[in-house]
């Protein structure tokens, strides 16, 4: 009998552990070691020696970011014309675009302007959970403004009477609930494992980044994880899909130009919120991304540049929001 005993040179912030293995006897194996309580955020790679000027950009889209959405939510709730269904759903989508960034974005320019890059083992696994709470269930608003499109332009004179306040709040209600389950089911899997080596992650902490570090097998959450974020994000991509296809054949029947124009570009601006939502989110989570920096732009892409993005489409391709 003979076993195998390693001293893994360990990153600052963590804690001395051993772990001992007897290849011969599996069952047999031993580990000795105290579980990590943090973890050291590193930040995009390869771009180290630019902190201020990451700091400074990240900031003014930050910024920006709230404000745009901020003004979209005062225009819609301080404009009586604008108090309709499709309205009540942009308001909630700026609302979901000011606190996507915010739930990884503070945390990242705190350690961009020389704070400390260290997140504790629960402000990792929150960040985690809302992380996934807010971006399922924007996933499922989208699906929702979706359907609210196909029933304004396929059924303009019944609009009013489907798409009834319970009928927009339940659906809302719904969203909601399937971001908690859906974050709730990742988080439980990912942070039920042991974690009591390496320690460092991406500048926030998701899945793709925490699971490598565990000290036990993460087979299983790997699949769960990719599983239910596939199956969800499939789900939601299908159901807009038929949504909009109806749409656009509608639409296609009209026969004035101005009535096609318009139906158009109400749901133009849809598509492509849609787009800078879905398209990183493919990225990500089918690892088609071998770059690092690649992979971290992506990220970034997702996480505050597509919120960002949302205000500006939204705002310059709606007549009644410019107004």
């Amino acid at each position: 009998m003979y076993w195998y005993c390693t001293y893994p040179n360990l990153p600052p912030h963590s804690y001395f552990h051993i772990f001992c293995e007897n290849p011969d006897y599996p069952s047999m194996n031993v580990k000795n070691h105290t579980l990590l309580n943090e973890f050291i955020l590193r930040g995009i790679p390869q771009t180290e020696g630019l902190e201020a000027v990451r700091c400074a950009v990240f900031s003014f889209i930050y910024l920006f970011n709230l404000l745009g959405n901020l003004l979209i939510l005062v225009a819609i709730v301080s404009s009586s014309t604008l108090h309709m269904p499709m309205y009540f759903f942009l308001g909630l989508l700026s609302i979901f675009d000011i606190l996507f960034p915010s739930v990884t974005c503070p945390k990242m320019l705190l350690y961009l302007s020389g704070q400390s890059p260290v997140i504790s083992y629960k402000g990792c696994a929150s960040q985690l959970y809302f992380y996934h709470l807010l971006g399922s269930a924007e996933g499922c608003l989208y699906s929702v403004m979706s359907c609210d499109c196909f029933v304004a332009v396929c059924h303009p004179l019944r609009y009013m009477l489907i798409m009834k306040p319970g009928v927009c709040v339940s659906l809302v209600v719904v969203a909601g609930l399937v971001g908690c389950l859906h974050a709730t089911i990742l988080t439980s899997f990912t942070f039920q494992l042991s974690y009591c080596g390496p320690n460092q992650v991406d500048y926030f902490c998701d899945i793709p980044a925490v699971l490598p570090l565990a000290c036990t097998d993460s087979a299983l959450a790997q699949r769960v994880g990719s599983i239910n974020v596939g199956f969800l994000a499939l789900t939601l991509l299908i159901s807009i899909c038929v949504c909009y296809t109806l749409t656009g054949i509608t639409i296609l029947r009209i026969r004035s130009a101005e009535g096609r124009q318009k139906a158009f570009s109400t749901c133009s601006a849809h598509l492509i919120a849609i787009l800078c939502a879905y398209g990183p989110v493919i990225i990500i989570y089918l690892k088609s991304t071998p770059n690092p920096l690649l992979g971290a732009m992506v990220q970034i892409l997702n996480n505050i540049v597509s919120p960002m993005l949302n205000s500006l489409i939204y705002s310059l391709r709606n007549k009644e929001v410019k107004r």
